[in-house]
């Protein structure tokens, strides 16, 4: 635990919600793909900051996968996040990746408890428009063990978003819950979207049973 996390937790010993960022850079979301999901960032950001009790609550990790796994942003209250800027490349190592926001959400729940800080359950947000590609099949087993079994304890909430190419049935067989579709390329009301969750979930009780927004920007 570094020294400015310890004083950040005693300046702000708010519940915290976090939420893992999982999103695919591989070479198939050059263009505009790429180009939406960093515009459906910076939304994200801008309408959860305006929210005062969910910028000190929710906290915000970004990871990226192509042919490489990137912790692009560690977790971070929203109203310190900037959101990145992505490129896209290579191969979709997916199963790498869910390994990498599982295991980054067990660290920060560590960092919790050892600072006396109480949280909701973690999210984890994956945007995709493929299948793992290129990676060991046992890298994809393992994370959708993990996945199911971590869902069941009720451990994480784990989100599937299939962008236009994504295969969904492979998407079902890897997560618990059902995958959504993303409708075209509108990332800018999937993130809205997300960012109304959040403010739900951050103002509940933690443990407590939330009702999420219909997502409209699924395609039917």
């Amino acid at each position: 635990m570094r020294l400015e996390e310890s004083v950040e937790f005693a300046e702000n010993p708010e519940p915290r919600c976090p939420c893992v960022l999982l999103l695919d850079t591989s070479a198939s979301m050059t263009g505009s793909p790429i180009q939406a999901l960093n515009e459906g960032l910076r939304t994200f950001k801008e309408d959860l900051v305006k929210d005062d009790l969910a910028s000190k609550r929710v906290e915000i990790a970004v990871i990226s996968f192509d042919n490489q796994i990137k912790v692009i942003q560690d977790f971070i209250t929203v109203d310190r996040f900037e959101s990145p800027v992505l490129t896209a490349q290579g191969q979709t190592f997916m199963g790498n990746g869910i390994n990498k926001a599982l295991d980054l959400i067990a660290a920060r729940k560590s960092d919790y408890r050892q600072h006396g800080i109480t949280y909701y359950r973690p999210w984890v947000f994956m945007i995709t428009d493929g299948e793992p590609q290129g990676e060991a099949d046992k890298a994809v087993i393992v994370a959708s063990d993990r996945i199911k079994m971590e869902e069941n304890n009720k451990q994480v909430a784990f989100f599937a978003v299939g962008v236009e190419g994504a295969n969904i049935e492979k998407l079902s067989e890897i997560v618990l819950r059902t995958p959504v579709k993303l409708r075209g390329l509108d990332f800018r009301e999937m993130f809205i979207w997300l960012s109304a969750s959040m403010q739900r979930v951050s103002h509940s009780q933690v443990n407590e049973q939330v009702a999420l927004p219909p997502p409209g920007w699924g395609a039917v």
